[in-house]
C-alpha cells in the first residue's frame, strides 16, 4: 500500500464571522491510499486556532503517517492520540478504501437518496442587517432550525436580533440554537443565559471558554437555558477522562465533530458514554471539504439522532469539490444523480 498526502485550501464565498475573528481561507489536507488498483481518500481537517494538532510538527506527522501507513490502522490510530483531525483522515480513508465506491462509506437510505438528515441552517456574525438577511435567506429556504453565532457583536443587539425572530415565529415553528464559541466570562454568563433564555432557546454551545470545568458544571447546574458542550471535549484524548469530563460538568447536550476529536471510533466512545449519563447529543462538522462532510454525514445519518444536525457547511465554499450532497427544505441530500469532481 502506498500513502500520499496533499494540502489544500478552501476559499469562503463571504468572509465568515465567529467569536474567534473572521475566516476568510480554511486548510486542509488529503490522505490518498493506493493498493491493488483500489483508491482512499481521507481528509484530515486541522482548524488552525481550535484544532488540538495546530501545531508546528502537523505536517510532519502526517508525513510519517504515509511514510509508515503499513503499521495498519489500529497501530496508527495508537500513535496518533495527539493528532485527532489525522485519525479522522486515516479512519476516512481505510473506509474508502474498502468500499466498493470510494465516496460511499456507509450505504444506507441516506445514500441511496430514499431519506435526507435534518439540519440546521447557520447564521454567522456580522452586521444587524447582514444577519437579518441571513435569517431571511435561511427561513425561505425550508429550515426549521437555525443555529446563530454570537459573542462577536454586541449583546443587546444580538438579544434585539433574537427578539425580532421571535416576534415573527414561536418556538413551534422555528428552533433556534445559539453558539457563544466561549465568549462569555464566567462571572457575567449566568445573567446573559437568564436574558436568552427570554426568547425560547433550544440550546447554548460553549457559553465560556474551555478548560473551565467548575465554572461550568456550576452554569450547568443553575442555567434556565440548555447548556451543548462543544470545544470543550477538544484535546480530552482517554476514555477515563471523557468519562470524568461528563461526570463533572453533567452538560445538558454535547456536540461532537469528529475532525476535533478523533474520528468516528472516538465519537462514539463520547456517545456511549453520553447515553449512560442521560446526556444527549449531536453531530457537527467543523469546516471540511466535501470529502471530510460526506463521511460524517453518511456515518451520522447510521446513528438515527432524531435532533437536527450541524452539517449544512458544504455551501460555504468558492473551491469545494462537486458531489452529490445537496441541501433542500431544511435537509441534507445525497443525489445519486450527481457525480463526484476530486481532482487537486
Amino acid at each position: 500500500m502506498i500513502a500520499t498526502y496533499k494540502p489544500y485550501t478552501l476559499n469562503f464565498k463571504h468572509a465568515s464571522g465567529t467569536s474567534r475573528g473572521i475566516l476568510k481561507t480554511k486548510d486542509t489536507w488529503f490522505i490518498i491510499l493506493n493498493d491493488n488498483q483500489k483508491t482512499g481518500i481521507g481528509e484530515c481537517g486541522m482548524f488552525r486556532g481550535l484544532s488540538s494538532d495546530d501545531r508546528p510538527d502537523f505536517e510532519k506527522k502526517l508525513r510519517w503517517t504515509c511514510n509508515n501507513i503499513n503499521l495498519g490502522l489500529e497501530v496508527l490510530l495508537d500513535e496518533l492520540i495527539a493528532f485527532p483531525s489525522i485519525q479522522f483522515g486515516l479512519e476516512m480513508a481505510f473506509k474508502s478504501l474498502d468500499s466498493n465506491d470510494s465516496f460511499e462509506l456507509f450505504p444506507s437510505e441516506f445514500t441511496q437518496s430514499e431519506s435526507p438528515i435534518n439540519i440546521n441552517g447557520l447564521i454567522w456574525m456580522g452586521s444587524d442587517d447582514f444577519m437579518k438577511q441571513q435569517i431571511k435567506d435561511k427561513l425561505e429556504a425550508g429550515f426549521s432550525c437555525i443555529k446563530m453565532k454570537i459573542g462577536a457583536i454586541d449583546f443587546d443587539t444580538e438579544l434585539a436580533l433574537l427578539k425580532s425572530i421571535r416576534r415573527e415565529f414561536s418556538s413551534n415553528d422555528i428552533e433556534l440554537r445559539v453558539d457563544a464559541n466561549g465568549a462569555f466570562i464566567p462571572s457575567e454568563a449566568l445573567e446573559k443565559l437568564k436574558r436568552l433564555s427570554d426568547y425560547d432557546l433550544h440550546s447554548i454551545e460553549q457559553p465560556i471558554k474551555q478548560g473551565q470545568w467548575n465554572e461550568m458544571a456550576r452554569l450547568c447546574e443553575f442555567t434556565t437555558l440548555p447548556i451543548a458542550l462543544d470545544e470543550e471535549l477538544i484535546g480530552i484524548y482517554s476514555e477515563e477522562k471523557k468519562e470524568n469530563l461528563l461526570s463533572t460538568i453533567n452538560p445538558q447536550y454535547i456536540i461532537l465533530k469528529p475532525t476535533l476529536i478523533g474520528g468516528f471510533k472516538s465519537s462514539e466512545s463520547w456517545i456511549q458514554f453520553a447515553k449512560q449519563k442521560g446526556i444527549d447529543w449531536w453531530i457537527t462538522s467543523a469546516l471540511e471539504s466535501n470529502i471530510g462532510l460526506n463521511a460524517i454525514a453518511q456515518w451520522t445519518y447510521t446513528l438515527k439522532s432524531k435532533l437536527p444536525q450541524g452539517l449544512g457547511t458544504g455551501s460555504l465554499f468558492t473551491n469545494n469539490f462537486d458531489s452529490p450532497l445537496r441541501v433542500k427544505n431544511g435537509t441534507l441530500r445525497y443525489q445519486t444523480n450527481s457525480h463526484w469532481n476530486f481532482n487537486i
